[in-house]
């Protein structure tokens, strides 16, 4: 199985091939901070599974953890850390291609899960942008 994806502006691609280590979403602070997002979604492989096609640039965004984003179009990529991952690396989810087809499987860091997460299912839903029907 192969599983392929890209950044916004297509610099960058990637073709991750065999069954992934694990696809969970992450509440920790730092992950929030990264993504600009409450929380963020992974997917991990070893780093043998991974070919990269572009260059992303990279960031040390903590003592053992390097974050690589897109330098055209600024999408997070990839992250890695090999202290607490050891020969792996994260795929932010929304990169992926047919993201559809690869469901959760897992959430972690619940420690820093902002309370009202649970509360999303309460939220009115709307198919398109409100008012642009």
């Amino acid at each position: 199985m192969s599983i392929t994806g890209h950044c916004h502006c297509g610099a960058i691609s990637f073709v991750a091939e065999g069954k992934p280590l694990y696809h969970a979403l992450c509440h920790c602070a730092d992950c929030r901070s990264w993504s600009g997002t409450p929380v963020s979604s992974w997917m991990a492989f070893k780093t043998d599974q991974l070919t990269i096609t572009g260059q992303p640039v990279r960031y040390r965004s903590s003592e053992n953890a390097t974050r690589e984003f897109c330098g055209s179009c600024g999408t997070g990529l990839f992250y890695r850390n090999q202290n607490l991952l050891p020969d792996m690396v994260d795929i932010q989810s929304g990169t992926i291609d047919n993201l559809a087809l690869h469901p959760e499987t897992a959430q972690i860091m619940t420690k820093d899960k902002l309370p009202w997460m649970d509360k999303l299912e309460t939220l009115p839903r709307f198919q398109k942008y409100p008012g642009m029907e």
